[in-house]
Parts: structure tokens; C-alpha cells; sequence
């Protein structure tokens, strides 16, 4: 295979090197993936099987660029390829819940956000940086603070907990309530809109023979401060101890922000996501 050709690296480099981890291409476009042509498990692979091919395509809104800036703009001698997730639509109530990072299979990205676009983090792909040369960029993460959060996102769709069943059981009550309460127009739904996330910390461990869980509802800092009885349907639904679940020995909630939760509290609790814990389709 001879050298790649040199003025076609300079283009490529040159139109790539504004390219960021999290901006985006909008426009129909295809997701492609391999599927078993003995047991195919999605219509688009049971379509390629018929067609007596193995690869196969499903129709996407566009992709969110997910590999670090400092590769991409790398030149694309050394790194030829960017790895994208494609952009799919969901309603108001999910992008919420993406954006306060309670669904952690998807991406929230700002610069899309408007059009109720997210990235698809459980699909990914890789294409040559020549295709994303030609891509009509849109910018992703406007701000540090966005582009941070991005890249959280990420990281946290690899390294996210995996919650003990019994402890996914016994928290359902909860998390019904919440997907229950969100949109509605009253106290309690204007509560649970006004969280940043919701994190649960088990002590000693999670897999102690009996568990101390405290469930911080952290609430953002520039929504308005609530009175303490609009917290007290959320608290209200916590789940208490049971002998169906009698590893769970004490149930405890408090709301509060980031500034009144120490560096050891968050590390050593969980973010409560709605993946893990409902089984409602987006």
C-alpha cells in the first residue's frame, strides 16, 4: 500500500483541525454495523441477511463525534480514523433526564439540543477523518463548563455502577414516582425538574450484609430554592426497610447542592441513573 497522498493529508488536517469531541453532523445519514447472518437480531440485520450480506445499515439522524480533540486534530497520518455515535430524537422528558445525566446511554449535547438530538453512546462506529473532512460541522459544546460534561458523559457510560438487583427492586417505587411526577405541573414535578442528579451512597458497601443508604437529591444552583414541604413527596417515596429487603437496614434522603456535599460524599456514592433503573423505552 503506497503513502497516503501528501496534499490530501494537508486538506484533510487543515479542514479537520476545527473539529471538537462533541460536535455534531445533521442530515440523513447511515449507521453501519455487523450483524450474525445465522441469527440476526435487528430488523436492518434481518434485512442484510436476506440481501445474503452481513453488514448492515439503519438510518440515523446524523453523528456526535466522539473521539478526545487532542487526536483529532492530530494529523490524520497518525490518526486516521474518529470514532462517532449517531444522533436519535427523543421527547422533552428523556432529554431532561439525559441532560441531568440520568440515562447514561446517551450523550447530551447542547449545540443539538434544541432539535431534542442526543448521541446514541450504546452504538459506535468508526469513519476516516477524510469523511468527517466533508461533514458540515456544528458545534457541539459551546463552553468549557459544557464541553467538561460531555466528556463525563463518556466516561461514565465505561466506568458506571452496576447496582445489586435487590437494591434495583427495592428502589423502584422511587424511581416510578419520578418518571411518574416529572412533567407534571405541581409542586413536586417542579422539584424533581430542578435536580441535578440524584446519587445514593451504601455504607459499609454494597455488598454488606446490612446497608445504610443515604440518598442525596442534589439540586442545581441556579434554580430557585424550594420550601422544604415541596421536597416532601420525594422524600416521602423513598423506600423504607422491609423483610422482603432486609439487607437494607436504614433509608435516609436529604436535598442539597454541590457546595453542601463534601468530596469524600461524592465519591463514595453512586449516581442513580434511569437506565439501570426502569425499563421505560425512551
Amino acid at each position: 500500500m503506497g503513502a497516503p497522498d501528501a496534499v490530501g493529508v494537508e486538506q484533510v488536517d487543515e479542514r479537520i483541525a476545527t473539529w471538537r469531541q462533541g460536535d455534531c453532523v445533521v442530515g440523513d445519514d447511515w449507521f453501519l454495523f455487523r450483524t450474525n447472518m445465522e441469527n440476526p437480531l435487528t430488523d436492518d440485520g434481518k434485512a442484510a441477511v436476506v440481501e445474503g450480506v452481513d453488514s448492515a445499515e439503519t438510518p440515523v439522524c446524523g453523528f456526535a463525534v466522539l473521539t478526545q480533540t487532542c487526536d483529532l486534530v492530530r494529523s490524520c497520518v497518525d490518526r486516521p480514523v474518529v470514532e462517532v455515535s449517531p444522533l436519535v430524537e427523543v421527547n422533552d422528558q428523556v432529554l431532561h433526564e439525559i441532560d441531568r445525566g440520568r440515562r447514561p446511554s446517551y450523550g447530551f449535547i447542547p449545540g443539538v439540543a434544541a432539535r431534542r438530538l442526543v448521541a446514541d453512546l450504546d452504538r459506535v462506529m468508526t469513519v476516516e477523518k477524510a469523511v468527517v473532512a466533508v461533514w458540515e460541522r456544528i458545534e457541539g459544546c459551546r463552553t468549557d463548563d459544557e464541553t467538561r460534561r460531555f466528556s463525563l458523559a463518556l466516561a461514565r457510560k465505561r466506568a458506571r455502577t452496576a447496582f445489586p438487583n435487590d437494591f434495583v427492586k427495592f428502589a423502584k417505587p422511587l424511581t416510578d414516582r419520578m418518571l411518574e411526577k416529572h412533567d407534571k405541573q405541581s409542586d413536586e414535578g417542579r422539584a424533581l425538574r430542578a435536580l441535578r442528579e440524584i446519587r445514593v451512597r451504601a455504607a459499609p458497601s454494597w455488598d454488606a450484609d446490612a446497608v445504610e443508604l443515604t440518598f442525596w437529591f442534589i439540586r442545581n444552583d441556579d434554580e430557585p430554592a424550594f420550601e422544604p414541604q415541596d421536597w416532601e413527596p420525594c422524600l416521602t417515596a423513598l423506600p423504607q426497610p422491609q423483610p422482603t429487603f432486609a439487607r437494607f437496614v436504614r433509608v435516609d434522603g436529604v436535598v442539597l447542592t454541590l457546595d453542601d456535599l463534601t468530596g469524600r460524599d461524592y465519591v463514595e456514592s453512586d449516581p442513580l441513573d434511569l437506565d439501570h433503573l426502569s425499563t421505560r423505552p425512551p
